[in-house]
């Protein structure tokens, strides 16, 4: 595909600080999107989405078709489930998840033969459709943050009081080292792309939308101008590459230099921001009345023989995938999403959730040795303070961690805006894994308000 475009649709846009770690794409991001095979049975947690947990509607021995609804939201910070494949429920039961905890979850065993066809759904002129029964039917459709979040899409539709949204903005930089879903999404998928741009536009009220996308991604812009008319309400941007590029703050700073406050989220500004995956899914989903039961995940790293980017069925477990695509080793090799914000993963049992745009597979090579992680006291060089995209320190907020200080990291130090990049640890020499401490801050402080 040429990469030729207009110079209006290039930004040199940017944020402040931020770092630049090697961004490893190179496993897939020349492989088109494959669809991966059905696995022989399916584990569907019925808390994949932030907010309450999904309702089951389905008993044990209960068929269900593809695409069926089979669990209903609880709620409206909440989502139902459907069906990712057409079965027969096994049980709902107790089941690991990515950090090791139990979670209620449907288990369903995939009639092995069946063609597997969406039988769910039915055509809907969304045009005609008002922006509160849009919200409803993204609702319906069971659509979460796909770029990771998994916060409920229609609440994000839902505007408080007093603000007014002017632009949508559309995360397509995958900032994130080795990830490339979204990438490939940009260039097979654009039509869906802006169709479910204009739909979001349409239901918060906006004037205009920008896809904002990395300049290592070039051949995306190109794709996607490819399907706007001269004059389009919706514009696609390439900003520098750097990390943490695709952050809602730093995304609104580098294509429309607006600053969303502290505590604040983008409505307090006009803005509407959205991934490049949920605007694509919505696009194919909506007018069609169906929910989400899959989703394209980058499997990728030096520890997997067919690294590429396939279309898995929710609940697909790990440990299918990892035998498919050639991997012989054990959960500790494995990380769910990128190495800057991703986690490893407690059991190969663990499945794929609609947040997970991911798997990154490591070899005994690159694991860290407990000689490599050895740490070293803090000596105040302030790479961390240079390297955080939200201008903290680091620094401060880790002595403060270590005295158990979490209360004054909170209300001195801005603990919250953290949103967990990575930066401050990835170039801290002493090793000092100080993201890790700011989550177990936040927990604690958590914890606290919940009890009183």
């Amino acid at each position: 595909m040429s990469t030729s475009f207009s110079l209006s649709h290039f930004l040199r846009g940017s944020f402040p600080h931020g770092i630049h770690p090697p961004e490893n794409k190179h496993f897939t991001a020349g492989k088109p999107i494959e669809r991966l095979a059905f696995p022989p049975q399916l584990v569907l947690p019925l808390s994949q989405h932030a907010g309450k947990p999904s309702v089951a509607l389905v008993r044990k021995g209960q068929e269900v078709v593809r695409g069926e609804p089979i669990a209903r939201a609880d709620g409206f910070v909440s989502v139902p489930l459907h069906a990712p494949a057409t079965g027969v429920v096994k049980d709902i039961c107790l089941m690991p998840s990515a950090r090791g905890s139990m979670i209620q979850s449907i288990v369903l065993d995939v009639y092995p033969g069946d063609p597997q066809e969406v039988l769910y759904g039915t055509e809907v002129d969304v045009d005609a459709m008002s922006p509160a029964e849009i919200m409803q039917a993204v609702q319906d459709t069971g659509l979460v943050g796909l770029g990771g979040a998994a916060f409920p899409t229609h609440v994000k539709l839902s505007v408080p009081e007093g603000c007014r949204i002017d632009t949508v903005l559309i995360n397509g930089c995958e900032c994130e080292p080795f990830l490339t879903t979204d990438h490939r999404l940009m260039l097979e998928q654009a039509a869906d792309l802006v169709a479910g741009t204009r739909i979001l536009m349409k239901a918060l009220g906006a004037e205009r939308a920008i896809i904002g996308t990395e300049e290592n991604k070039l051949d995306a812009v190109a794709a996607i101008e490819a399907v706007l008319s001269e004059g389009d309400t919706v514009s696609v941007k390439a900003v520098q590459t750097k990390y943490p590029q695709g952050a809602e703050k730093m995304l609104a700073k580098a294509l429309v230099n607006r600053e969303i406050p502290s505590g604040k989220f983008p409505s307090a500004v006009g803005l509407g921001v959205f991934n490049v995956a949920t605007a694509t899914q919505m696009g194919q989903l909506l007018p069609l009345k169906q929910g989400v039961i899959e989703r394209v995940v980058t499997v990728t790293g030096p520890g997997i023989e067919r690294p590429g980017n396939y279309l898995v069925p929710l609940g697909t477990p790990l440990r299918f995938i990892l035998e498919k695509l050639g991997f012989e080793g054990s959960a500790r090799h494995l990380i769910m999403g990128g190495p800057m914000m991703g986690g490893t993963v407690s059991s190969l049992d663990t499945p794929i959730t609609k947040g997970c745009g991911g798997l990154l597979i490591l070899n005994e090579h690159q694991l860290t040795t407990e000689e490599q992680m050895k740490r070293f006291p803090c000596i105040s060089c302030g790479a961390c303070v240079d390297a955080c995209p939200l201008m903290l320190n680091p620094c401060e907020l880790g002595r403060l961690a270590n005295k158990a200080q979490y209360e004054t990291m909170a209300e001195r130090y801005h603990l919250n805006d953290c949103f967990e990049c990575g930066s401050c640890s990835y170039v801290c020499p002493a090793a000092i894994p100080l993201v890790q401490y700011f989550r177990v801050a936040k927990s604690v402080n958590r914890t606290k308000a919940a009890a009183s």
